[in-house]
């Protein structure tokens, strides 16, 4: 059940984070140091989560008009159970319903979770001239953080494109 998170949960959301972040080291991606993204997060109402406890989250934002997808996460032993895709078709649901013409999300582009993933649930790259200033300032903060340790691309998907199928 995809809902939105309660405050007191988003401390133990950190431990979903960094076991997900902990399956880039398979790949050779190892992330710098520092918080994680959910630890920066200040209001639950920018969080959808996953069962109770929480298996997985969706931190969203907004940039140039559209939801962001600034971070899924679940856990990996809950992986391939459909959480991550219930958790995107929440986000989709929640962009149409605020108006949001797109999600745009950024994501690792050779990752068979990340870009290739996000492929089979509706989301095309967003060609860099298509990038609004504030999904460019993004792009710019991760580069400066030192998230870009391996190639990565631009996402996005209409909220009313999105085949119903994938969003299951």
């Amino acid at each position: 059940m995809v809902r939105w998170a309660e405050h007191a949960e988003l401390p133990d959301l950190v431990a979903i984070e960094l076991a997900a972040d902990g399956l880039f080291e398979q790949v050779g991606i190892t992330f710098p140091p520092g918080t994680t993204q959910i630890e920066e997060v200040t209001d639950a109402a920018s969080v959808l989560v996953d069962g109770v406890p929480p298996a997985g989250f969706a931190l969203v934002g907004r940039a140039d008009g559209n939801v962001h997808l600034d971070q899924l996460a679940v856990r990996p032993d809950r992986m391939r159970q459909g959480i991550g895709g219930r958790l995107v078709a929440a986000v989709l649901d929640h962009a149409a319903a605020s108006g949001a013409p797109a999600v745009t999300l950024t994501t690792f582009r050779d990752v068979p979770w990340n870009a290739p993933w996000y492929a089979r649930h509706g989301f095309t790259v967003l060609p860099e001239g298509q990038w609004g200033p504030e999904l460019r300032a993004l792009v710019e903060h991760e580069r400066e953080l030192g998230i870009e340790v391996a190639p990565r691309v631009v996402m996005s998907a209409r909220t009313g494109d999105a085949d119903p199928v994938t969003r299951l």
